[in-house]
């Protein structure tokens, strides 16, 4: 009886998975889908814990597994309240390498198991514990790397011939862990081991020279790794939930990643192997000068926004920096009850993670029927008097539609430069975090407006009020 409990058990949680998941798929039932998950997960751990048998045996530690359970709980609860915003793709990918690292301790755990007895596996067993192992290394390793150059403890890195060193170090690891797996012979563990060391060094290699506009596509991609490894895990302990769970992660992040590489105008591989925004500068930035730009008062910017008919903001990197969302939400608010249609124009890449402006704006209560999807903004911008543009900068540089030197060439972009005026609000003239000057700033319609995002903000409020 206690066995059917606990299939129903995960019966439940797999079906928790697959709505939640669902459910993520608009802004408005996002957050009642990641508790329905999150229930869920916590009757399969409970299921797990107090009805799971192994030859009539259950489990008896406990104190370590509540231990463990408490520990990462306070852990997790406190990162997740005390993470800025600005901070939330760190924090996506540090939790995402945790995820990883758990499915490759899966594997050694499970090897060691196999040694300890001294007996023979089967060949698809060991396949799946190598599988794990491999793939669970990588994207542990690949995501502690994604999360220092996130936060700037690292920066981009390559040399010549390093995606040739690459391959041979998956091929060495693929090799080994073939060798093994045919001879099965214990004398030859330490190769299990030597696995394990090259896989984290195929993950720092792997991720080490992609930066720039890529960097939230190597985030999911490694985010479906972490998916796949948990599946195995799922195929290693016949267990439903790790397999549903692994299979619905690895699958999301997957098309997440290919919609996210269709969205940039580039194939998976030539993200992997070309490093876009990671040592490469656009060819024009030296032999072409650009011009001069122009500034902009707030109380002109103020003038234009309050008079206009139709405003577009383009949300960037910068406004999360700023903290800056709800101001944001207070200027469209005031600009709307003066009578002036407002929407937001959302990039699929804008910001450091997939869907990182949705969430930004999300979280200040922003009315998700006006933000606008690159293809339906594009449309718009030649009916918009002013399009004021916080922080943005890659995502709506005309180069990807003009200079074939540049390295973002052929990427879609948002076609600001099609309104009657447009403001940036920047800190300073620097390029963005691809490292590409933006020609967008010298054009004749464009109007540079420096500071905090925050700050100009308030002040445009104030502005805005007495107009």
């Amino acid at each position: 009886m206690e066995i059917n409990i606990l299939v129903i058990c995960y019966l439940i949680a797999s079906i928790t998975f697959i709505v939640g998941l669902k459910m993520l798929s608009h802004p408005e039932s996002a957050r009642k889908g990641n508790l329905i998950a999150a229930a869920g997960m916590f009757i399969a751990i409970l299921g797990t814990i107090f009805l799971y048998q192994e030859n009539g045996t259950k489990l008896s530690n406990y104190g370590w597994i509540f231990g463990g359970l408490i520990l990462g709980t306070v852990a997790g609860t406190l990162a997740a309240k005390k993470v800025k915003m600005t901070a939330m793709p760190e924090m996506v990918s540090l939790f995402n390498g945790m995820g990883g690292a758990c499915a490759a301790l899966i594997s050694v755990v499970e090897f060691n198991h196999i040694n300890f007895r001294d007996e023979a596996a089967d060949s698809l067993t060991l396949l799946i514990i190598f599988a794990g192992l491999i793939i669970g290394t990588v994207s542990f390793a690949g995501s502690m790397i994604a999360w220092a150059k996130l936060n700037g403890r690292i920066k981009d890195y390559s040399f010549n011939g390093q995606h040739i060193v690459n391959l041979f170090i998956f091929a060495v690891i693929i090799i080994l862990s073939a060798y093994y797996i045919i001879n099965q012979q214990h004398t030859t563990g330490y190769l299990f081991y030597l696995v394990l060391v090259l896989s984290i060094l195929y993950g720092i290699f792997f991720v080490l020279p992609i930066g720039g506009a890529d960097m939230p596509v190597v985030i999911s991609l490694l985010n479906s790794f972490t998916g796949v490894a948990a599946a195995f895990g799922g195929f290693l302990y016949n267990n439903p939930v790790m397999l549903t769970g692994g299979i619905l992660v690895g699958s999301a992040g997957t098309i997440l990643t290919i919609l996210m590489c269709k969205a940039m105008n580039r194939p998976l591989t030539n993200v992997l192997i070309g490093s876009f925004g990671a040592n490469h500068k656009s060819r024009n930035n030296d032999n072409k000068d650009q011009g001069n730009y122009k500034e902009i008062s707030i109380t002109d910017t103020a003038v234009v926004m309050r008079y206009a008919e139709k405003v577009i903001i383009v949300p960037g990197y910068g406004l999360a920096v700023a903290q800056a969302q709800h101001v944001c939400h207070e200027l469209e608010k005031i600009l709307t009850e003066r009578g002036v249609e407002v929407t937001y124009a959302i990039h699929p890449v804008a910001g450091r993670m997939p869907g990182h402006m949705n969430v930004l704006l999300a979280e200040a209560d922003v009315d998700y029927g006006i933000l606008q999807e690159m293809e339906q903004a594009n449309d718009q911008f030649s009916q918009t008097d002013v399009v004021l543009i916080l922080g943005a900068n890659d995502v709506v540089n005309p180069a990807a539609k003009t200079d074939p030197s540049s390295p973002i060439y052929g990427m879609p972009v948002l076609d600001v430069e099609k309104a009657k005026l447009v403001v940036v609000n920047k800190r300073s003239m620097k390029p963005g975090y691809a490292g590409i000057e933006n020609e967008l700033f010298f054009q004749p319609k464009t109007s540079m407006l420096f500071g905090d995002a925050k700050e100009i903000l308030q002040k445009l409020v104030a502005e805005v009020k007495n107009v």
